[in-house]
């Protein structure tokens, strides 16, 4: 059972890096200007822009101008990129400051409301409960649970995207995680009282 999963482990790991490779590859043929390579990126990174649009704009046309905005400044820039690697990253903070950019610029655009989208995998209760749990934390630690388990990136990655030491972004991290934890306990406890008949 464990060479099992072993196998399996080694498996997922050569994909993984396989995909990182060829990433790589269209990357590195896009800052030579090649527009087929650039449009697989966007592809691929897209769900990542959404995201980490939505940590910061409330409607979605919204974060749609801002990726757009984001595509044509990374289409312009994207040949001035040192390290093809970071390319992920550098992506998302132009996504942040553009989303920021529009933020700044209207007068009726909260960062709240509708962060994550609902996952068939889960039932739409958990979902409700998790956006719920996220709306009572502050936008720091929110945008950073949501950089971290919905966007993918590093701890490493949002220290880029945000400009913060490493450790400064663990420490933020770990408060993040443990006021939602908090939170979601609560909740737990306050509703279990009303089940089994307690008062406050």
């Amino acid at each position: 059972m464990e060479l099992s999963n072993s196998f399996l482990h080694l498996r997922d790991k050569c994909r993984k890096e396989h995909t990182e490779l060829d990433t790589l590859k269209l990357i590195k043929k896009a800052q030579k200007g090649n527009i087929t390579s650039f449009e697989l990126l966007i592809t691929h990174y897209k769900q990542a822009m959404y995201y980490m649009a939505k940590t910061i704009l409330k409607n979605d046309e919204d974060c749609a101008d801002a990726i757009q905005e984001s595509i044509i400044k990374a289409f312009l820039n994207i040949h001035k990129l040192k390290e093809p690697s970071y390319f992920k990253t550098w992506l998302i903070r132009i996504v942040m400051n553009e989303s920021y950019h529009l933020l700044r610029k209207s007068t009726n655009i909260i960062p709240l409301d509708s962060i994550l989208e609902p996952s068939y995998n889960h039932p739409m209760s958990d979902y409700l409960e998790i956006e719920e749990a996220l709306d009572h934390l502050s936008n720091d630690h929110r945008q950073l649970l949501i950089l971290f388990y919905t966007v993918g990136l590093s701890i490493k990655e949002i220290a880029d995207v945000l400009d913060l030491p490493e450790n400064t972004v663990k420490s933020k991290m770990h408060r993040a995680r443990q006021k939602m934890k908090d939170y979601l306990t609560e909740k737990e406890t306050e509703e279990h009282s009303w089940t089994s008949g307690k008062s406050f």
